[in-house]
């Protein structure tokens, strides 16, 4: 999985998402962000790929955008993720948290 198909994926599921860059001050928003590169070898063959986060910020309970990302997610082919939310009381938004792994 290359960057690009990173951006892909989840530009699939909320087209306004940043990367690296967040957009406080326009209400609900995504990010995007690689964290590390990773290495999967299968039948002696190395496959490359990103380890990367996504971050929904809304005050929305039960965003409809945080379940796009996770369907979107779901069906992506060779991604692996884990899911968290955090609910971030000074500023009241509520946090998905989308810890992913794509080859």
């Amino acid at each position: 999985m290359t960057l690009e198909d990173v951006k892909a994926l989840v530009l699939g599921a909320d087209e306004e998402a940043l990367h690296y860059q967040h957009a406080r001050g326009r209400g609900a928003y995504t990010t995007w962000r690689e964290t590390q590169r990773i290495r999967r070898t299968a039948d002696d063959t190395p496959e490359l790929g990103w380890a990367f986060t996504v971050d929904r910020f809304t005050q929305t309970e039960f965003d409809p955008v945080a379940e796009r990302i996770e369907r979107v997610l779901l069906e992506a082919e060779g991604v692996s993720y884990r899911y968290a939310v955090d609910y971030e009381r000074d500023s009241g938004y509520i946090h998905h948290i989308f810890d992913c792994e794509g080859i």
